[in-house]
């Protein structure tokens, strides 16, 4: 790949980055409930809490994906670097799904009856989709990456 592709990729994940954190950031003071409370009130939530906790292993996903495509600019994608970034992110994208469904079975379970949990729960179904293709694409191209770097180091062996 040219090098001004794996930069503008790069940048492009920084940027999914901010737009993330400046999401967290707003999206609470949004919510139906946060009309009357105060800063602390709104941030302390515990279901607020629970979504910045569980934004972690997405940000974590983020800076694997970074790192590797600075391995695939560096042309080092044929190295164990760049196979436990692949292995990081399929991690992480399993733990993100796993806490997505959490999050959208309590909601399903302990919400307010007055409220409709319905474009939660579709949010919380598409999003852990999202995660679960991740992963599978992670663990299949971590295997592929694995598989041609022991045909790589078979061959210089015998050579």
């Amino acid at each position: 790949m040219k090098r001004i592709s794996i930069v503008f990729l790069q940048v492009f994940i920084i940027l999914i980055g901010i737009v993330t954190f400046a999401f967290l950031l707003w999206f609470p003071l949004t919510e139906g409930r946060a009309t009357n409370l105060d800063l602390l009130s709104i941030y302390s939530d515990p279901f607020i809490l629970y979504g910045y906790s569980t934004s972690i292993a997405f940000f974590v996903a983020l800076y694997k994906t970074f790192k590797l495509l600075g391995y695939i600019g560096q042309n080092k994608v044929f190295s164990s670097n760049a196979v436990k970034a692949l292995k990081s992110i399929k991690y992480c994208a399993i733990i993100l799904s796993v806490l997505i469904v959490l999050a959208g079975l309590y909601i399903k379970l302990f919400h307010n009856k007055e409220d409709d949990p319905a474009g939660f729960l579709a949010i919380c179904v598409v999003t852990t989709f999202v995660s679960i293709v991740v992963a599978t694409a992670a663990a299949l191209f971590e295997k592929l990456l694995q598989t041609a770097i022991n045909i790589k180091s078979e061959s210089d062996i015998t050579i």
